[in-house]
């Protein structure tokens, strides 16, 4: 008989109109990393109108170097999507390993409003073209 390891990961999504909340329960690791990617990137895919996604650390078990990199892919994703990140609630173990590897700013840090967002469709319709340093377009 084979048994299979119980699933160490838990994912509640609670969302409001302008925001998503996902708490996590449990280990992210290697088995579980990326199930909070596919939740997140889901949840970005189906609102392109949101602005804020809300990781809810307080239950977070282990996390290894896959959980990390999980939180770094989310990061990028919302980033992209000009999704504000917000970590709230981290438990000690996990402000350690952000120290550690030095992603602790880059993952906790505020993250301004992209400028999509804060612009009406007409913005910016008459702004001059860019230009490189050498003034050519």
């Amino acid at each position: 008989m084979t048994t299979h390891p119980e699933q160490h990961l838990h994912l509640t999504t609670v969302d409001s109109p302008d925001s998503i909340r996902i708490e996590i329960h449990g280990d992210l690791d290697h088995d579980s990393a990326g199930l909070l990617v596919e939740e997140a990137t889901a949840q970005l895919a189906a609102r392109p109108s949101l602005a804020d996604l809300h990781l809810h650390c307080a239950h977070l078990g282990a996390i290894d170097s896959m959980g990390l990199s999980a939180l770094l892919m989310i990061h990028r994703r919302t980033t992209a999507a000009g999704v504000r990140l917000h970590m709230e609630d981290r438990p000690a173990t996990l402000d350690r390993i952000l120290h550690v590897t030095g992603t602790f700013d880059y993952l906790t840090a505020a993250q301004p409003v992209s400028p999509a967002r804060t612009t009406g469709p007409d913005d910016g319709a008459h702004a001059a073209p860019s230009t490189g340093q050498d003034g050519s377009t």
